[in-house]
């Protein structure tokens, strides 16, 4: 039956472990290699803390820098369109000199939308973000970030929706983050409430979204408005609606599933020649993925960005992983006479070299496990601060991926710092250690 053969597995478990376990070679090692390495660091306190803090202190500087760096380089990709949104820009010649704007006219939506159908699944203009007074009636006025759009731009932003929609298409829809629902209406519902905007225009809310996270761009956004309403309530909008040279706005694309993003982005590129435009502009698509780190453009070619500072901090915390290992092999090599005796009296009851290189690289693993514990626990306290620091929430990815890197980082790392005091400690000569004549 299962409860029989459950109470055989148990016994069978119990019994391997107290009769077989010892007179395994290989667990047995195992098991002695630990007993001596925990006596050692019991036995010099004083060692063992400056040795395992220091190493502790510098993996916790690697934990908190790679994860930081892990946020840059996941910076908008919390999207789930991220690899097929981009943003419409134009490098536009003014003599010798080429310039890089976001800002497009109006009429370049309508017309990818017409003549590049099969290369684009939404196209959607916006105002960009900007500041603007919040107001309920009888109460006391707010400021907040918001921008214009079309009815498209939601759906590129993948909006998650906590309650009603998140369509724009009716031009008095107000769609508002949940913190700001929060702060206009407290526990109240929101839906369908009116608030007056800039003090001049009463719109309602027809949907209330999760706050943008603090890992893309435009997270400062906190509601958006109808690009119908825009042009409605804004007479220069209206009067820019047909200008080809009225770069005020900026434009967002969507590309369809399997649509290779370089090869619309050359397609497009003479899509504002011919309007009475004297600066011969280059139209591209600039990718969401490229926003935050590639976001720097000189003489029409883009030239990096904040990827540079990414790379930067990786180079910093390898530099200090390594001075770390060195500073844990220099007190290791340091207390090499006391661990003289030792090395000579187990070679000469036959231990070969290669086992005593075991043990002390097995002992080096078991302090550099015992720091990353610490050091673990001291990236988690500090990450709060750390965070402001970065100036946006920087966290630790727990994941099956990140946990194999913390212990193959704790292996590599036990190995690299204890492979010079594992090879000069094994390397001594037994007759002169028993004879008390070897230096160190």
């Amino acid at each position: 039956t299962g409860a029989s053969t459950s109470r055989y597995c148990k016994w069978l478990i119990i019994n391997y472990f107290r009769y077989w376990f010892p007179f395994c070679p290989v667990l047995t090692m195992i098991k002695n290699y630990l007993k001596i390495a925990w006596r050692n660091l019991t036995r010099n306190r004083v060692y063992s803390f400056i040795n395992i803090s220091g190493l502790a202190l510098g993996m916790a500087v690697v934990l908190l820098i790679g994860s930081w760096m892990r946020g840059e380089l996941t910076y908008n990709k919390v999207n789930p369109l991220h690899d097929r949104v981009a943003a419409v820009m134009q490098h536009s010649t003014h003599g010798s000199n080429i310039q890089t704007w976001w800002s497009m006219p109006i009429p370049l939506g309508d017309y990818l939308r017409k003549q590049y159908a099969s290369d684009f699944e939404k196209v959607a203009l916006s105002s960009g973000g900007g500041g603007h007074i919040l107001k309920l009636e009888g109460g006391q006025p707010l400021n907040s970030n918001g921008m214009y759009a079309e009815p498209a731009l939601p759906e590129i932003f993948s909006l998650k929706m906590i309650a009603g929609s998140r369509s724009l298409d009716d031009p008095s829809s107000f769609l508002i983050s949940r913190s700001l629902a929060k702060a206009l209406f407290g526990d109240q519902p929101a839906l369908n409430r009116s608030v007056k905007l800039d003090d001049k225009d009463v719109l309602k809310v027809t949907g209330v979204y999760e706050d943008l996270p603090s890992d893309v761009d435009f997270k400062e956004t906190q509601f958006f408005c109808s690009w119908e309403f825009f042009i409605r309530s804004q007479s220069w909008v209206a009067s820019n609606l047909t200008e080809w040279n009225a770069n005020s706005f900026i434009l967002f694309a969507l590309m369809k599933p399997g649509v290779s993003m370089e090869q619309t982005s050359r397609k497009i590129a003479g899509a504002l020649e011919g309007h009475d435009r004297k600066d011969h502009p280059k139209v591209f698509l600039h990718p969401m993925n490229n926003w935050h780190l590639y976001d720097e453009f000189k003489g029409g070619v883009n030239t990096g960005g904040a990827i540079r500072y990414v790379w930067l901090f990786g180079f910093i915390g390898v530099f200090i992983l390594l001075l770390a290992c060195i500073n844990f092999m220099n007190l290791a090599t340091a207390r090499s006479e006391r661990r003289a005796k030792e090395v000579g009296i187990r070679k000469a009851v036959g231990s070969l070299k290669g086992q005593l290189v075991s043990q002390f690289l097995g002992e080096s693993i078991f302090m550099t496990a015992l720091a990353m514990f610490l050091a673990v626990l001291l990236a988690s306290v500090s990450l709060p601060w750390f965070s402001q620091l970065a100036g946006r929430d920087v966290v630790m990815p727990w994941s099956p991926a990140f946990v194999g890197a913390i212990v193959a980082t704790t292996i590599l790392v036990g190995l690299m710092a204890g492979s010079y005091p594992a090879l000069y400690l094994s390397s001594f000569n037994a007759v002169k250690v028993l004879k008390g004549t070897l230096k160190a």
